[in-house]
């Protein structure tokens, strides 16, 4: 184990109505002129928005609004949203929706104090100073309600990259596993999937000696296997969903990551497929992760092999230990199809001739690498996207 500081600030207020009480914790927290940071129409039609000013009407905070981030959000609107703030004073912003929404909700609170392009955090300059953030949260997915990081899509180029600072962590976050009932299928899905996979770039480390996290990291993906094809057959499953949404904000507050090198890779090769296509970064997910496994497993059977026993019940076979590594990621790519996500190219209209391209704009030259566990150079990158086809 490495040597490691963990700081995660994040007041979390957990269960049933919790979101009748935004307006205690932004008074709490210090807000007095907030901004609702949201996304799209089904904030407002299931009555959470009214729901969320009317706590805040009872403290006498003032707020205003920014709706339309969409999924993948976009710097436009980010742009949008810090001029906002910086003409009506705010002092705090509450992000009601998923991942997303946060996520933009995170980029205007790094870009009010800055005296530049809020876009310089996007390309490598750590975020020491933002306003307060709250978050209520509707997804689980991103683990954004409990985490210092922020993805953000620039609309000139569709480059979409990620920035990081303790400042980016939520003041609180309020999560009721209630909100996320109505969510269709497929974004549950997706959602559970972008889960699995922050804990697989954890997981697979070149760090030794790191049992603790490593038992984690399985309990999370044991419980993801466990509840979410019980939401899957019945989405009023509130103590499923309850175990699904805590497990999300487990698997990116970095309680499993300490101690060890961790990998990104997945996630940098899926933002280039999710910005030239738009699709849910989860499913984008469920088709590059089960490829990256298969091109890197080599380099430490051991551990593929650890996971396929530890986690999907495959029996070992020590006499043939890849056999067992490789039967580990096929039931993962089951998993992903028993759930409905899309586990190749094909299944998410991606293009072959677009392989390039992609490569192209991660941008690794010939002194630039992609991820730890193995470092990936462009001909890695473009093989790995070749196998997802």
């Amino acid at each position: 184990m490495i040597n490691f500081t963990f700081y995660s600030p994040t007041y979390f207020v957990f269960g049933k109505g919790t979101e009748n009480e935004a307006g205690h914790y932004v008074k709490r927290f210090g807000g007095s002129k907030i901004l609702i940071h949201y996304g799209g129409g089904s904030v407002v039609r299931s009555g959470l928005l009214d729901r969320v000013k009317a706590s805040l009407d009872k403290e006498n905070i003032k707020y205003i609004e920014l709706g339309g981030v969409q999924p993948n959000p976009r710097s436009g609107l980010v742009y949008k949203g810090i001029d906002l703030c910086r003409q009506e004073g705010v002092d705090f912003i509450l992000a009601v929706g998923g991942g997303s929404v946060i996520d933009s909700a995170k980029a205007i609170a790094a870009g009010v104090p800055y005296d530049g392009d809020f876009w310089d955090f996007f390309e490598g300059k750590p975020v020491e100073e933002a306003l307060k953030i709250g978050t209520i949260l509707t997804i689980a997915a991103a683990g954004s309600e409990g985490s210092g990081d922020s993805v953000i899509t620039k609309e000139e180029g569709m480059l979409k990259r990620g920035a990081h600072g303790e400042a980016l962590r939520p003041t609180f976050s309020i999560l009721n596993p209630e909100l996320t009932q109505t969510l269709p299928a497929y974004q549950t899905a997706a959602g559970a999937t972008d889960i699995m996979a922050h804990v697989f770039e954890r997981y697979f480390t070149n760090t030794k000696e790191v049992e603790i996290t490593d038992r984690l990291c399985e309990a999370i993906l044991l419980t993801m296997i466990k509840e979410v094809p019980r939401v899957i057959a019945d989405p009023n499953n509130y103590e499923a969903r309850a175990n699904i949404m805590w497990a999300g904000m487990v698997a990116h507050n970095n309680l499993v990551g300490v101690g060890r090198v961790q990998d990104w890779a997945s996630h940098a090769l899926e933002h280039e497929l999710s910005a030239l296509y738009d699709v849910a970064h989860g499913a984008g997910l469920a088709v590059i992760v089960p490829a990256w496994m298969t091109y890197v497993m080599k380099h430490d059977i051991n551990r593929f092999a650890q996971l396929a026993v530890r986690v999907w019940g495959v029996d070992m076979n020590f006499a043939n230990p890849e056999e067992t590594a490789l039967e580990g990621i096929n039931r993962f790519k089951q998993f992903l199809k028993s759930i409905g996500m899309p586990i190749s190219f094909k299944e998410l209209n991606a293009r072959e001739e677009d392989i390039p391209l992609m490569v192209e704009k991660l941008g690794l030259g010939e002194n630039r690498t992609l991820g730890n566990f193995v470092k990936l150079t462009a001909r890695d990158a473009e093989q790995i996207y070749r196998l997802a086809l």
